[in-house]
């Protein structure tokens, strides 16, 4: 395979010289150390004075109202929305490179995906809060699910909030069978070789009963698959549907049809770089250059080049549809966010919404 490899003049998928024995050595050493790096629990500390500061963060917003947020200004986006288009777009790296990747056998994905998954289970919860929240009264959220009542209370299904709603907890949903089904034999190895007997006794009931037989094999393969399929609709329907929250509504410049597209490719594009972020310290960190190698940042690299190009062309197709459409409201909206101009000559306060006397 190496040797293939370094005949066509690209990097391996791994570095030469590893068998299965010293992946799985290699791995389940960082897993089951028996002495947990004082790094870690550095780590472990800030990121929970950040989550601290989340609580105290949404107490204060519960408390104020969510016009702190700067939902008042029509021609920006306030900061749970973009914030929650934000997260959406990270997972979707995790879910593009578990399942359209397996299902275009590509070997490269193997390095990552596991990380990549569990950073979609993160984002997915970190993105959920931000509409839980917007509807200002976050302990009647469960208003939005059409569950049975007597009172015929039922939801708007006409509000992109309760389309939301649906399509997040799919994708959570899918995306937390997806990353679990996967570790099911990675469970199994880490119970065989934990030496602590709580360890065995978490990591068996994580496995299943897994044992590693054909049948087994042949189980997990099928459900895999079959996941990955429904999988990977949801990386471009997800996204579509937070872009309507916005191509639905009258506002300039948000009322477009190229959002779906434009949306869906910055997701990819932002996910891939929340990838790298992760990959390249964690690479390092762990030693792990034989297994995350430099065909894994080019391959990632050009996926985000050609995500970015597509991005990039949203951007232009947007200015352009307004200024081809004549609408001066449509074109007013980019010459505000590049000058934050009104294009008036008669125009000096130069502020967002432009409600001087003379723009009156």
């Amino acid at each position: 395979m190496a040797a293939s490899h370094r005949s066509q003049g690209t990097p391996p998928v791994i570095a030469p010289g590893h068998t299965f024995s010293t992946v799985t050595d290699k791995i389940s050493a960082i897993v089951l150390a028996r002495k947990t790096p004082i790094g870690w629990y550095a780590g472990f500390a800030a990121a929970f004075a950040l989550t601290l500061l989340l609580l105290v963060s949404l107490t204060y917003l519960v408390l104020k109202g969510i016009g702190i947020w700067g939902n008042n200004i029509p021609i920006g986006w306030a900061f749970d929305l973009t914030n929650f288009v934000w997260w959406i777009g990270i997972g979707h790296a995790g879910t593009l490179i578990s399942a359209i990747l397996l299902l275009l056998r590509q070997t490269w994905r193997t390095s990552i995906n596991r990380f990549a998954e569990a950073m979609t289970l993160f984002a997915v919860a970190c993105a959920s809060i931000f509409p839980l929240f917007h509807t200002g009264r976050p302990w009647l959220a469960y208003w939005l699910l059409p569950y049975p009542n007597t009172m015929n209370v039922w939801p708007q299904f006409r509000s992109p909030i309760v389309w939301d709603v649906f399509a997040v907890s799919t994708y959570a949903t899918v995306s937390l069978l997806f990353w679990f089904i996967g570790l099911i034999p990675d469970l199994a190895t880490l119970r065989d070789r934990s030496q602590s007997k709580t360890g065995r006794i978490i990591y068996g009931m994580l496995a299943m009963g897994w044992r590693g037989s054909a049948h087994h094999w042949h189980r997990y393969e099928t459900a895999y698959l079959l996941l990955a399929g429904l999988a990977t609709p949801l990386v471009v329907s997800v996204h579509t549907v937070v872009s309507f929250d916005f191509a639905i509504s009258i506002l300039p410049g948000w009322h477009t049809t190229i959002f779906p597209p434009y949306f869906v490719a910055g997701a990819i594009y932002s996910g891939f770089a929340m990838v790298l972020t992760l990959a390249i310290p964690i690479r390092a960190v762990y030693q792990l250059e034989d297994f995350i190698t430099m065909r894994h940042l080019q391959n990632m690299a050009k996926v985000m080049l050609v995500t970015g190009l597509i991005v990039a062309y949203g951007y232009m197709t947007e200015a352009f549809i307004a200024w081809y459409s004549a609408d001066k409201y449509e074109g007013f909206v980019p010459i505000n966010r590049m000058t934050r101009s009104s294009g008036r000559s008669d125009c000096s306060c130069r502020c967002c919404s432009c409600s001087c006397a003379s723009c009156r």
